[in-house]
């Protein structure tokens, strides 16, 4: 039987059951001489290096069968690791083992000093909820494929907590319900950018019966926000123009779209923060106050996503339209200034096409004045 030393992220219970698949792990205190356990600078996990005279204080897993050691394995190596066989001290004896460490030539390099602690407070939920997803592709594909596939679903379990904790009001609709949904089968055929989740299910009729059983599907999105920018002073916007894959895929003419600024928000991101990340990435562009215009599913029969939609005031001068986007993303993003006016006139005519953008620009109409008194 195998071990491990575990230094990281897997020291808390709730991951690694979700890895392993199974809450018995056998577990003891363990101390690595030589090293110690940093924050993987700008990510959220943690990395043992050599240092002289530090001491990475862990826990020893073991009796390790091979397809546990399979299964961390492949979790492991998502993030770009690999195991490298130590020695640790335990129960005052030392003791030969492994532990994960980045893999040769993996960019990852040592910041602050980790603790697990705050690991916890902030990620805990999310990435144990994502390595959950994770592990159902266990045997399906190769670890360094699961490395793409990560933040993805780390960004749709943030927005899976993110609903469980927002405000609902039902004053009209049905309250609640979710527990009176039954379900017989659920499925997930496609993990990637977004999923698909198929379920066969039973469901509480209005007239008080419960349904037959159903079979219903999703596409499964991480939230996300827009937010147009809009200048006051000059009583102008700003719209960012792209291709779009589903205008493409759909059959359209036209597949270039006029658009609000907008993107996914990313774990551990507010809304508001993700539309700041955003107009920086998308149009250079340091955001004033935002206001929220609407939140809301786009299309709540097929699709999961749910978006935050803000207007926020800022300086928009001649120059500020132009090219953008993020290099990284493989983004190709042109910025336009557009007259208040002229704006109104491309939704009325059609050639804006985009709910989110179209929303809030009935929004801005409803409240231009408003603003432009307090600008």
């Amino acid at each position: 039987m195998a071990s491990v030393f575990l230094y990281g992220t897997l020291r808390h219970a709730p991951l690694l059951a979700a890895v392993l698949g199974r809450e018995d792990a056998r577990l003891s205190a363990a101390t690595l001489t030589g090293h110690a356990v940093a924050w993987a600078e700008g990510q959220a996990f943690p990395l043992i290096h050599a240092r002289e005279g530090a001491r990475a204080d862990g826990l020893l897993l073991d009796g390790l069968s091979p397809e546990d050691l399979a299964r961390l394995e492949f979790y492991e190596g998502g993030f770009d690791y690999a195991l490298r066989g130590i020695e640790v001290e335990a129960g005052g004896r030392t003791l030969r083992t492994q532990a994960w460490f980045p893999a040769p030539g993996a960019p990852w390099v040592p910041g602050a000093a980790f603790a697990l602690e705050d690991w916890v407070a902030r990620w805990g939920e999310i990435n144990t909820a994502a390595a959950a997803a994770a592990m159902t592709l266990f045997g399906r594909v190769p670890a360094a494929e699961l490395g793409w596939r990560l933040p993805a679903m780390q960004a749709r379990a943030a927005s899976t907590l993110r609903a469980a904790g927002m405000p609902a009001p039902a004053t009209l609709r049905r309250a609640g319900g979710r527990d009176e949904i039954r379900t017989l089968d659920m499925r997930r055929p496609y993990d990637a950018f977004f999923a698909v989740a198929e379920a066969d299910l039973r469901f509480p009729r209005f007239d008080g019966g419960q349904s037959d059983a159903v079979t219903r599907a999703a596409f499964v999105m991480a939230d996300a926000v827009s937010v147009l920018p809009y200048d006051p002073a000059r009583d102008r916007v700003l719209l960012i123009e792209q291709l779009r894959i589903g205008p493409w895929i759909r059959g359209d003419r036209h597949v270039f779209s006029l658009e609000a600024i907008a993107g996914r928000i990313d774990p551990g991101e507010t809304p508001e923060e993700a539309g700041r990340r955003e107009a920086v990435e998308e149009a250079g562009l340091a955001l004033g106050p935002m206001e929220l215009v609407a939140r809301y599913y786009p299309s709540p029969a097929g699709v999961t996503e749910y978006l935050f939609s803000y207007v926020a005031c800022c300086d928009l001068p001649d120059g500020a339209d132009g090219p953008g986007g993020a290099a990284d993303e493989h983004e190709d993003i042109r910025s336009h200034l557009v007259s208040f006016d002229d704006f109104l006139g491309l939704i009325r005519s059609g050639e804006v096409e985009n709910a989110p953008l179209i929303l809030s620009g009935y929004w801005l109409l409803a409240n231009r004045e408003r603003l432009r008194a307090a600008g």
